[in-house]
């Protein structure tokens, strides 16, 4: 029983990390597009 909760916790944690790394990844871009877009409108 010992090991089916770790092996749980574990799983859980991982998701949960991977998780954070995806919606980081997806902020950069966002702000990345966002910024050539104000570039691309005030002509630089």
């Amino acid at each position: 029983m010992v090991r089916k909760t770790i092996a749980l916790a574990l799983v859980a944690g991982s998701l949960l990390v991977a998780g954070c790394n995806t919606v980081s990844g997806a902020g950069k871009d966002l702000q990345s597009a966002s910024k050539e877009t104000k570039d691309a409108i005030n002509g630089k």
